[in-house]
């Protein structure tokens, strides 16, 4: 019994080996899975075999089963493919190129073993031109233009009105607060009834009646409707500024009249501009409220159409007045106002001139005061005129014969000064010419290398 016991304990303790599970007997046919689309693939080629069976049994029927099939794949190639999204293409692109439902796998692999002729040869009939797609050739039609008629359509719609631009236009309408004019852009330009011109305009409709025509400057580019703001006043200001500006640079004198003071001098209107006369600048200034009303004549002491400045002088029109009627080589007689170092301040009327040392004789000098007194009246001749300085240049030199004779016989050139003026302007002239001469010979050897 004890051995018994014994042997039964040495068999529990020894690992009893493990059985074979029963597996299960299962169909060969279902013992590998396949992936879906090749078992379609397989169920297609054995529906394939069995009509070739059938069509081998039945010899009659031939006929009717391949004029099928040629009916199915010709009906497969002219039907469109239908238009996919781009996920499921590129799906269908890392399958494989089993994109057709008709492919067998023995016409997978057959592709794998083509060359890249055939390959891409069979990609033609998958992927169909347009043409085959049902998408019609695309044709130009009247609505269609080249790029030459799309930069002319370009220009013909550029928009007409910037800022500073001078525009010429027909008065289209007028309203209570302005004028429409008809420049040429997609909308008319609108002149504010306060931008029509320089003063008061009481009725506006007489000034600008319908289809009158019209010079405007653009004050302010299109706004969201394509209209621009013009404005006749801008354009004649501007025009203004300009003429004033001729004036000051050909040293005219122009008259205007006085309608205001103030304390620092008076005001006037000129050329539609605001003009102010300083006290300074006045012949009687001390009774400056008295001119309103008047004409006077004055000369331009600042023109500044940045800043708007117009400042005009009474006493440089009397200064310009006496500059107008001397010239270069003129013989004029003054009175010695001032001696300084460098020579003398001589008074001519109004104007002064000067006498530089240098040349009040041809010879050598000590002393100024040994050659004229102050309050002495002399004669000289101008060698320079400068009207916006207000300077005059004087020679005596110029009236010697030997050098330094203006220091023997001062009284003697003084009578014979006249006769002895005309051969000093003759020599002015020679020497003036020489000067010109040298001038024009150094700018045609400047222009020589250039043109070579």
């Amino acid at each position: 019994m004890i051995e018994e016991h014994i042997g039964i304990m040495a068999e529990s303790d020894t690992p009893q080996p493990k059985q074979p599970r029963p597996t299960k007997q299962v169909n060969s046919s279902t013992s590998l899975r396949k992936p879906l689309q090749v078992m379609h693939i397989s169920r297609k080629r054995e529906e394939e075999l069995a009509k070739k069976n059938q069509s081998t049994e039945n010899p009659e029927n031939n006929s009717e089963v391949n004029q099928n099939n040629i009916q199915n794949k010709n009906e497969g190639l002219k039907s469109p493919l239908k238009p996919s999204s781009p996920e499921s293409l590129d799906s269908v692109n890392k399958q494989g190129s089993a994109i057709e439902e008709g492919l067998t796998m023995d016409d997978l692999l057959e592709q794998e073993r083509r060359p890249l002729t055939a390959i891409s040869s069979h990609h033609d009939t998958i992927n169909p031109s347009p043409k085959e797609f049902g998408f019609a050739k695309h044709v130009l039609d009247d609505f269609d233009f080249d790029e030459d008629e799309f930069l002319a359509a370009l220009d013909e719609n550029e928009p007409i009105g910037i800022t500073g631009e001078v525009a010429k236009g027909k008065v289209i309408g007028i309203e209570s607060d302005g004028v429409y004019v008809d420049i040429g852009g997609k909308a008319p330009g609108f002149m504010p009834k306060k931008e029509c011109g320089l003063g008061v305009i009481t009725n506006i409709k007489e000034r600008f009646p319908k289809g009158l025509e019209v010079e405007v400057l653009v004050t302010r580019d299109q706004n969201a409707d394509g209209m621009v703001t013009i404005s006749c006043r801008a354009l004649a200001l501007r025009k203004s500024w300009d003429k004033v500006k001729q004036m000051e640079k050909e040293g005219k004198i122009v008259p205007v009249k006085i309608n205001g003071f103030n304390r620092g001098g008076v005001t006037c209107d000129l050329e539609g501009l605001r003009g102010f006369i300083p006290r300074s600048q006045l012949e009687h200034g001390e009774e400056h409220q008295s001119l309103v009303g008047k004409t006077l004549g004055t000369a331009f002491l600042e023109v500044n159409p940045d800043t708007r400045k117009l400042v005009l002088s009474e006493k440089k029109a009397a200064t310009l007045k006496i500059f107008n009627g001397l010239e270069i080589g003129q013989l004029v007689e003054g009175t010695v106002i001032s001696i300084k170092p460098y020579g003398f301040f001589v008074e001519l009327g109004g104007v002064s001139g000067l006498l530089h040392q240098s040349v009040i004789t041809n010879g050598s000098i000590r002393s100024l005061r040994e050659v004229f007194k102050q309050g002495e009246k002399i004669k000289a001749v101008i060698t320079d005129l400068d009207p916006k300085r207000g300077r005059i240049g004087l020679n005596t030199a110029l009236l010697e014969g030997p050098p330094g004779e203006i220091l023997i016989e001062k009284e003697k050139i003084m009578i014979e000064a006249e006769e002895r003026a005309v051969k000093a302007k003759k020599v002015m002239t020679e020497a003036n010419d020489k000067t010109l001469k040298v001038e024009n010979s150094n700018q045609e050897t400047k222009v020589k290398p250039n043109a070579e």
